[in-house]
């Protein structure tokens, strides 16, 4: 309980006053006098008792000289030791400035023997690497021709089988000709037919027209016409029958000709194109 304390959240304040005295100026220091001690006395001296100056100062002067004198000597002693150390300073520096200049001679010349073998060598390496190059070069276009020389027969050969080499009467003959000659034989054949349909109508319709003829006709006339004898009239039918039957066998032969006729033409003209082709293979071979 002793060392217990009461915690509050405002701690107590008292509020107190006090005036301080002015300051004083501080008085000065007396001199200091020391205390007399002993008893004091008298002496009569008289004139040449007690100093000499003739005689007295010449010791002291001859110290004092020898001193200076001394002194003297030192310090031009000290005075050459000072210049032989600063001559043989400058003779140190001007020996070491040398020995530094060589020393960077000699590194530049180093620098300078580094870089001609560097470069000599770097020379010396891209000499070798275009002779490499050549050399490869070379091998290349070898085998390059080599190898061309089998393929560019087999690429032309393989271009003419594409059609990209032709030749151009061969060209304009299947392109122009070839296209023209079939639309002419298209409407030529076209035209025969045509007109072979309309001389079969023709025909069919002249013998439906002769087969009603002869079928109206009596029997009587039939029988009777073999024992008379033939007039004119009635063998003008017969002669016309005759003339009819030799027509359609003439026109049956020239129908039968005209196929052969035009079957010859064709043939002819198909000769000339297997010639025409046979010429241009034997250019391109040549080519």
């Amino acid at each position: 309980e002793l060392y217990l304390e009461e915690i509050s959240d405002r701690i107590t304040e008292v509020d107190t006053e006090c005036q301080t005295d002015a300051f004083l100026d501080r008085p000065p220091t007396p001199l200091f006098i020391p205390a007399k001690t002993g008893k004091d006395v008298a002496t009569q001296i008289e004139e040449g008792e007690l100093f000499d100056f003739d005689v007295e100062v010449k010791p002291i002067l001859e110290v004092l000289i020898g001193k200076t004198v001394e002194q003297a000597l030192l310090e031009v002693m000290e005075e050459e030791e000072l210049a032989q150390l600063w001559a043989h300073q400058r003779a140190y520096a001007e020996l070491r400035n040398a020995e530094l200049a060589e020393v960077q001679r000699l590194e530049e010349q180093d620098r300078r023997y580094r870089e001609e073998k560097e470069r000599r060598k770097r020379q010396h390496m891209q000499m070798l690497q275009k002779q490499k190059e050549t050399t490869e070069k070379i091998a290349a276009r070898a085998f390059a021709q080599h190898y061309l020389a089998d393929l560019i027969p087999s690429v032309f050969n393989n271009l003419r089988e594409s059609g990209f080499f032709y030749d151009p009467i061969e060209r304009d003959i299947e392109t122009e000709f070839l296209p023209w000659l079939m639309t002419e034989v298209e409407e030529t054949l076209e035209r025969k037919v045509l007109g072979r349909t309309m001389l079969d109508s023709l025909i069919c319709t002249v013998v439906e027209k002769r087969l009603d003829a002869f079928s109206h006709k009596p029997l009587s006339d039939q029988t009777e016409a073999p024992a008379e004898e033939p007039r004119p009239t009635d063998a003008a039918p017969q002669v016309a029958g005759e003339t009819d039957a030799a027509d359609q066998r003439v026109a049956e032969e020239e129908e039968t000709d005209q196929p052969v006729a035009e079957e010859e033409p064709s043939r002819h003209i198909s000769f000339r194109l297997e010639e025409s082709d046979r010429a241009g293979t034997e250019d391109l071979e040549t080519e």
